[in-house]
């Protein structure tokens, strides 16, 4: 008992401090048919067989002995095309969230074998108007039980907001039916009865329909200047919507499915008008609305909120509550936002919300009023106890506040247990250090803060030294984390039999080979949310690339292309990104011609070929910064890029042109190539064989453009993999295009905003881009010339598919990781992306699918990719 109270203590706690919106996931506890809490005067029924069948008797799974154990009408049930016309009605004296319901037949042990196939559901909040349940796509009709002993549960989907319930059986042919029935939820703290708004409207993007409106609403439904009235919906379901407005919680619905959104071309005076309705006169602490961020694409929370209240049915009070939002130019993620209230006593409020751009989207509103929050069981009502509760174990003890000494004990013990995850955290977090500072300390007397050593000798022997820390040479974007960042791809899929010494034979390693790993004994290189290109010396295991004797002069000889460029020379144009140790900056840089002129490379010179005028003529470049407050650690790795950056040499390649580093902040400046990045670049295109092509204003592109631009980019790989790099995140927004359709692969996609939707977060901070990474990266952590190989087939879909959509667009992250099981599991349940239309079928199968092979050593190289992408253009 002691147990329950602390259990009840701590979730009281928790739900009070955290929540204040109904969560359908945890609201799933019996209300009181089984157990007795819902008294037999309150089960009521249209009809009768007999007394002994009435509707008291109709409780999942209880028999008291007296009756024949159900509820039986008086008649044959009605057949689906006339209707049902019998029901058994559920009074729960308030308003409830259900969630679930559960059905039985009437077996009387072994005397009755009477049961409802199938059955329909009304539901109503005041007990005069009545709604037909139906599901998210329409169907009123529940399947229900097959014989009369099983119990049958159902997901209400959408959930039911209602103090009255109805079953109603139905049959296909004549019979007898009985029912027992049990309804799951808790109670509806909000009190809301029904909100009033616009009707949602349909936004056109790039071609796709995006259907804003509340397709679960049981009001009345009129035209845009009425809207919607008198019910609920989307907006009070407990589920929000993603960041990602074209995504959805729910399988095979239609993009926006999750929220309601209004254009502000519709709303001359800006702003939408909602009005909420409901129980009683309640005191008002504040509202959460959760809102749409995607300003990318044209969609934004709103500017103000302006709520007005009322009490009975007198005007709306001329003051109203006010809360101004600054704007985010930042963070895409949709979030909740608070507006307080002021503990305004009202029955109703109607609010409105200022446009903040072209479109706005809500997807739930919660109202906190007085002390009351959600909690995740009903209140009891007296008689009996539950004998046998459906699904799980019972949770209907209600908290006696009075007991002062009780809770209290609960607040002090939960406070002591946080306390002491607090100190643990904090311990682990400072071993860590230590155990890191002392793995690196070799590697950081090695990098000095000294930009260029002219002559230094980095032997086989001391870079074997050197790789304690397990790092390996790969092309990377960003600093890998320890495990306690990141849970190791290894240890999720230890528990799968059939990991075994296959697994290591299909990605090209071997445990007898494996090299120790970073920051543990069993730890894999990842990501983390930082914008740095890490190169790490490590020994020649198979696990991962490392550098050989071939690139080692890369990390020696003389740095002659680390010119140091004057920083009053650039100029500040566009903030492209920023990562964890520094930014990304779109500048001008005057002067800049001598220093390409003076360089050698044919890859420097191609650009600049590009730049036409004077010396004095401004190139476009990309400069990255690094943070002033960055450790020695960043510096370290900062420096150790431009290193490596400045002996690339390819025209398919970024080059670096100069740096800032004889003062703070350091800089790295890169060229910028003057049309962008290639996914937006071919997001604004179509292609030239398109009918329609006379009613678009988007330029056009040829096939044998996207085909030549794909070449360039196995061209760039192919030279970085000749030096045993790996990129690690090669994709269209990696990518940038220049004058006749030239590319060049850089590393600026993980940094910019915009592209924050294609890379997956684990636990807050390791960002992987899981739609282009290979089956062996995600769950394995490796990531080879192979695993670059995967991510150009997706580079290359992107290409032909004129980057319409992200790849996988009908998945969710978490479905997309599901199918990357699927490709280890061979069984031929994988998904693969679709053909493009302009993809003629031999590039599909022999090219791309060849990427995508399950083991990497049967996957082309990317001198094969090469070869063959210039055959097909022959």
């Amino acid at each position: 008992m002691k147990a329950l109270q602390i259990r009840h203590c701590l979730l009281l706690f928790l739900l009070t401090a955290v929540r204040t919106q109904v969560n359908p996931g945890v609201c799933r506890y019996p209300l009181g048919m089984t157990g007795g809490q819902i008294l037999d005067e309150d089960i009521s029924a249209s009809s009768q067989w007999s007394e002994s069948t009435a509707a008291r008797y109709g409780r999942l799974d209880f028999d008291d002995g007296d009756g024949d154990g159900a509820w039986c009408p008086n008649i044959m049930a009605e057949t689906d095309a006339g209707g049902p016309k019998d029901f058994l009605q559920v009074d729960l004296r308030s308003l409830h969230f259900i969630t679930l319901v559960g059905t039985q037949g009437r077996h009387a042990d072994g005397m009755g074998n009477e049961f409802a196939q199938r059955y329909r559901i009304k539901y109503s909040r005041d007990g005069s108007r009545w709604v037909a349940w139906h599901d998210r796509k329409g169907r009123q009709v529940i399947e229900g039980n097959m014989n009369a002993y099983d119990v049958v549960l159902k997901d209400l989907e959408p959930p039911i907001i209602a103090r009255f319930v109805r079953f109603m059986p139905i049959t296909d042919h004549s019979m007898i039916v009985c029912m027992r029935v049990e309804l799951y939820g808790c109670e509806w703290l909000d009190g809301l009865v029904s909100y009033s708004a616009p009707a949602g409207q349909e936004m056109t993007y790039r071609g796709l329909d995006v259907h804003l409106n509340d397709s679960v609403y049981d009001g009345s439904m009129g035209l845009q200047s009425v809207g919607m009235e008198e019910g609920l919906g989307q907006l009070t379901d407990g589920t929000w919507g993603l960041d990602d407005f074209l995504h959805s919680h729910v399988y095979g619905v239609w993009p926006g499915y999750d929220y309601v959104g209004w254009t502000n071309e519709s709303f001359p005076k800006g702003y939408v008008e909602m009005t909420f309705e409901f129980d009683r006169v309640r005191n008002f602490t504040s509202m959460k609305v959760h809102c749409n961020n995607m300003f990318s694409r044209g969609v934004r929370m709103f500017r103000q909120a302006s709520c007005y209240f009322r009490t009975s049915e007198l005007d709306w009070e001329s003051q109203p509550v006010t809360l101004r939002l600054p704007v985010d130019r930042v963070s895409q993620s949709a979030r909740f936002i608070t507006v307080p209230l002021g503990d305004r006593m009202a029955s109703a409020i109607k609010c409105r919300f200022a446009f903040n751009e072209a479109w706005m989207m809500i997807s739930e509103v919660a109202f906190q009023s007085g002390t009351a929050v959600y909690n995740t069981s009903p209140t009891p009502r007296k008689r009996g106890h539950p004998t046998n509760v459906l699904p799980g174990d019972d949770p209907i003890h209600k908290v006696d506040e009075s007991n002062t000494r009780i809770l209290i004990g609960c607040l002090v013990a939960i406070i002591v247990i946080l306390l002491a995850i607090i100190v643990i955290i904090l311990w682990r977090q400072v071993w860590q250090k230590m155990l890191e500072k002392a793995s690196r300390r070799m590697l950081d007397d090695e990098l000095s803060a000294r930009l260029a050593v002219q002559t230094q000798a980095f032997s086989f022997h001391h870079s074997s030294q050197s790789s304690g820390d397990g790092s390996n040479s790969t092309y990377e974007r960003i600093f890998p984390l320890c495990s306690s960042d990141y849970q190791e791809p290894s240890r999720l899929i230890r528990k799968l039999p059939e990991f075994a010494q296959s697994t290591e034979e299909l990605a090209g390693t071997s445990s007898s080979s494996r090299p120790p790993q970073a920051c543990g004994s069993d730890g894999a290189p990842h990501y983390a949310e930082a914008d740095i290109v890490s190169l790490q010396e490590g020994t020649t295991g198979s696990n991962t690339y490392s550098i050989t004797a071939v690139n080692m002069s890369l990390l020696s000889g003389k740095d002659t292309a680390m010119r140091e460029f004057p920083r009053d020379k650039l100029t500040f144009k566009e903030k492209l990104g920023e990562g964890q140790f520094g930014e990304v900056h779109l500048c001008e840089a005057e002067g800049m011609q001598n220093i390409v002129e003076k360089d050698p490379s044919e890859a420097v010179n191609d650009l600049s070929n590009e730049v036409e005028g004077s010396d004095d003529t401004p190139i476009l470049v990309a400069v990255k910064t690094l943070r002033e407050d960055a450790n020695k650690n960043a510096r370290n790795d900062f420096l150790k890029e431009i290193r490596i950056m400045s002996r690339l040499r390819d025209p398919n390649i970024v080059s670096l042109l100069a740096v800032c580093v004889e003062s703070d902040p350091l800089c790295m400046i890169t060229e910028y190539m003057e049309n962008g990045d290639l996914n937006q670049f071919l997001s604004s295109h179509q292609l030239d064989e398109v009918e329609e092509i006379q009613s678009s204003d988007k330029a056009t592109v040829s096939y044998s453009n996207l085909m030549s631009m794909a070449t360039q980019v196995a061209s760039g790989m192919k030279y970085l993999s000749s030096l045993n790099f790996v990129h690690r995140d090669l994709a269209t927004r990696n990518c940038l295009v220049g004058k006749n359709y030239t590319i060049k692969i850089a590393d600026f996609g993980m940094s910019r905003n915009l592209y924050r939707g294609d890379y997956y977060r684990i636990q807050g901070r390791a960002v992987l881009p899981i739609r282009w990474m290979s089956w062996e990266s995600i769950l394995l952590g490796k990531f080879t010339m192979a695993s670059d190989v995967w991510a150009f087939g997706v580079t290359l879909w992107e290409i032909l598919t004129l980057c319409e959509e992200q790849p996988y667009s009908q998945f969710s992250d978490e479905q997309v990781i599901e199918n990357t099981g699927e490709f280890f599991r061979d069984q031929g349940k994988q998904v693969y992306l679709p053909r493009p239309a302009c993809c003629p079928d031999a590039v599909y199968s022999s090219l791309m699918l060849g990427c995508w092979r399950r083991n990497a050593k049967q996957r082309p190289t990317f001198q094969e990719i090469y070869s063959q992408l210039g055959e097909s253009q022959e």
